[in-house]
């Protein structure tokens, strides 16, 4: 069907009649008219050839002669209507397709969006941290600077201070110059009035000393004729009766007799008396009773009499397993008092405030005995009289009828090693005076040492030892336990009672125990303790005396502030000296 629409294709032959060639229509060449090669080019563009109507026309005429005019017209249809379909599908394929690309485009656009959206945040987040750092800085420089200010202002002061000081010793120094100057001028004017009168008056005093001496001389010759005579009348008539001079010799021997006697029963006494009535010079506190005490205190001793011996960890919070190997402790050292047998020696050691005072007077009311506390450092200062002194305890705790323990607190203060530590004699020998003392295991006095430092004992007193016990900072249970403790005693306790000015706000009183808890971690008991003498304080200073939550947690954070500060003074040495407190559980790493 080509040729039908004279596009391509071969033409039709030429006995089915030609292209007439004759014409204004006729494709031959245009004639030149004088135009340029590009306007040629134009109109051979625009020209018209009428020769392939002509032959669709004559085909049009012989396809209606013949016979299969309607199958070929009917079998165009179906081609054309194939190729519309073809096309259509194409057009719904190219539908489909644009739709994937925006479907494609729209996902491209949403992943460029999150991208752009991921480093803005990530470029306001450095901006941020720029923003910060930049404001630490300035806040540091503003830190620097007036610290700089508060440095040359004190400098300034010191300065001034510095220059008034040495202006008033300089004007004090001058008034002692000139009050010293006027005092010789007026010693000198004295002595030379003095000298002048006496110059003077020199005849005068001559002649009144010779007199003196005269009567001086002549009143002592009288004496001694008198008593020569009394005594040459005395001893010629004791001389002369012999019962006399026995009598006289035997009162001088027993004048004699008695002076020493008197004076060795005068020592005995004295010792007795020290070691019955009174208490040694080392003891520093002590629960017997003496003579003494008791007549100054009779209801004291009278409610000693009547009280009952308590729970040995009454009031002490511990970690449990070292709560269950001190009630061991105190089980066997009830039975052993009971029983009358030999007492062990004890070592308690760990940081400072972690009831180890507490715990041996509350193992003394529990097992029935009487407990002394002395402390390692009062040794040192005595001298030659410290192997006296430390004699005197042992014998005092010897004489304890219920049974004696003996507490020596800071003992590697009088203790310390022989051959690495430098001790005087007089140190050493108090050293050899306690060893002596504690040989054997007794059954009068129990001994327990309190160490920080339990590295510095000497061996001799290490072998002394029967058991050791470390004293650990609470961990967080136990700093929980105690906030409850002491927040009931100091607190709670005075609120129920009714004391003026003393009121508590209504608030969660376990979770603020529970906050104060974790922030208190390596705090000791001791200081945990302090804590409710400070919100005490705080309830008093305040207007209306009511406590609040916030002065709670206020006095909390200062106390922890005031730990930590603590903490940074200690030198390396001493956190080497005192390893439990840098260490251990519940403590800072």
């Amino acid at each position: 069907m080509s040729w039908f629409f004279g596009s391509r294709g071969q033409p039709p032959p030429a006995g089915d009649g030609g292209p007439p060639e004759q014409g204004g229509n006729a494709a031959g060449p245009a004639p030149d008219l004088g135009l340029s090669r590009a306007e040629r080019k134009a109109m051979e563009a625009y020209r018209f050839d009428s020769s392939a109507l002509e032959r669709a026309a004559e085909a049009a005429k012989t396809l209606e002669k013949s016979k299969h005019a309607h199958a070929a017209l009917d079998l165009s249809k179906m081609q054309e209507n194939t190729r519309q379909q073809e096309l259509q599908v194409k057009a719904k394929e190219y539908e489909a397709h644009i739709e994937t690309a925006k479907v494609e485009q729209k996902r491209v656009d949403y992943e460029e969006r999150r991208k752009l959206l991921s480093e803005e945040t990530k470029h306001q987040q450095q901006r941020a941290q720029y923003q910060d750092q930049l404001a630490r800085k300035r806040y540091e420089e503003q830190l620097a600077q007036q610290q700089r200010v508060q440095d040359e202002n004190l400098r300034k002061q010191e300065e001034s201070v510095a220059k008034q000081e040495a202006m008033r010793r300089a004007t004090i120094e001058h008034e002692i110059e000139m009050k010293e100057k006027n005092k010789l001028k007026l010693l000198e004017a004295e002595l030379r009035a003095k000298a002048k009168v006496d110059r003077e008056n020199r005849d005068i005093n001559l002649e009144q000393i010779r007199l003196k001496a005269q009567e001086h001389r002549a009143t002592v010759l009288e004496g001694i004729k008198t008593a020569g005579s009394v005594l040459g009348a005395g001893a010629q008539a004791m001389l002369n009766d012999w019962q006399k001079v026995a009598t006289a010799a035997g009162g001088l021997s027993l004048l004699a007799l008695g002076i020493y006697s008197a004076k060795g029963a005068t020592g005995v006494a004295a010792r007795y008396v020290e070691a019955r009535i009174g208490k040694p010079s080392l003891v520093g506190e002590t629960s017997r009773f003496s003579l003494l005490e008791a007549v100054r205190h009779p209801i004291h001793l009278l409610k000693r009499f009547r009280s009952k011996p308590a729970d040995a960890l009454q009031g002490v919070i511990l970690e449990p397993k070292l709560e269950e190997r001190l009630r061991d402790i105190a089980i066997a050292t009830k039975n052993t008092r009971q029983n009358k047998g030999f007492y062990r020696n004890i070592l308690m050691h760990g940081p400072p405030g972690t009831g180890k005072t507490m715990f041996a007077k509350k193992l003394a009311n529990h097992s029935g005995m009487d407990y002394a506390i002395m402390t390692g450092g009062d040794v040192a200062p005595m001298g030659r009289d410290g192997v006296t002194a430390i004699h005197k305890v042992f014998d005092w705790a010897h004489t304890s009828g219920r049974g004696l323990l003996l507490f020596v607190d800071e003992a590697d203060a009088f203790l310390r090693k022989r051959s690495s530590e430098r001790i005087s004699e007089d140190l050493r020998a108090s050293l050899n005076a306690f060893l002596y003392r504690t040989s054997e295991q007794n059954y009068k006095f129990m001994l327990i040492l309190a160490s920080n430092t339990p590295e510095q004992f000497d061996y001799a007193i290490n072998d002394r030892l029967d058991e050791m016990v470390e004293f650990t900072l609470p961990g967080l249970e136990e700093r929980e336990r105690l906030m409850r403790l002491y927040f009931d005693q100091f607190v709670l306790e005075p609120a129920a009672v009714g004391k003026r000015r003393f009121k508590v706000e209504q608030f969660d009183y376990g979770a603020i125990c529970s906050q104060m808890a974790k922030l208190c971690e390596g705090m000791s008991g001791r200081e945990i303790s302090k804590l409710g003498v400070a919100w005490q304080a705080a309830l008093y200073c305040s207007e209306d005396g009511v406590l609040t939550e916030k002065m709670v947690l206020d006095k909390c954070e200062e106390a922890v502030h005031q730990h930590r500060q603590k903490m940074a003074w200690l030198s390396e040495q001493e956190k080497g000296d005192h390893k439990s407190i840098t260490g251990g559980k519940g403590q800072p790493q």
